[in-house]
């Protein structure tokens, strides 16, 4: 067996967490280390709740490490990760059915104040978040994850098309949305 498990792809990696302790310990290391980013930023993106989004994102590796203990076959970590944070968020969010205040969806913005990107970007999650879960995990996928149609088919079950689709109405409801921030920003620089 290699010492360096960073020659190791994802699925050997993952079948090695069946082994030693030792061993399973140290490619778990290297799965956690390639993929923990990914994961707890789709975690956030999604919750939009640091603490909750933390939780999901152990439970994830958690559930991981399980499967690989029962041996269950997985050809793709990265796709199988996506797909259990997912899962997970998705019913989190449904038990939690947390109300939402109608002031989260209307921000007050001073004309006054100059926005730095820091603020943009915030407007454009916010911006997010109004979306239906739809087509909000789609753009988040392929935008916040950069992951091709097919990659996200697999973990969706949607087609590729209604992917497309989804991802274009996603682009477009956010520009109507912050078309005010940014005709605004515009007149600031004039």
């Amino acid at each position: 067996m290699k010492d360096d498990f960073c020659d190791y792809s994802d699925e050997q990696l993952y079948a090695t967490l069946s082994s030693k302790k030792r061993i399973a310990e140290r490619a778990f290391g290297e799965l956690y280390s390639r993929h923990s980013q990914k994961i707890y930023a789709y975690c956030l993106k999604v919750l939009r709740n640091p603490d909750e989004a933390g939780d999901i994102f152990q439970e994830t590796f958690l559930r991981l490490h399980k499967c690989a203990l029962k041996k269950q076959e997985v050809r793709n970590v990265p796709g199988f990760l996506l797909t259990i944070a997912r899962n997970l968020c998705l019913n989190h969010k449904r038990d939690s059915k947390l109300t939402v205040e109608v002031e989260d969806y209307h921000q007050v913005v001073d004309p006054n104040t100059r926005r730095d990107s820091r603020e943009y970007l915030q407007l454009i999650d916010d911006a997010l978040q109004q979306l239906d879960h739809d087509l909000r995990e789609a753009f988040v996928f392929k935008e916040y994850q950069g992951m091709r149609y097919k990659e996200i088919a697999s973990i969706t079950g949607a087609s590729v098309p209604a992917l497309k689709n989804r991802v274009w109405r996603a682009r477009e409801a956010i520009k109507k949305i912050l078309a005010p921030y940014r005709d605004e920003l515009e007149q600031m620089k004039d």
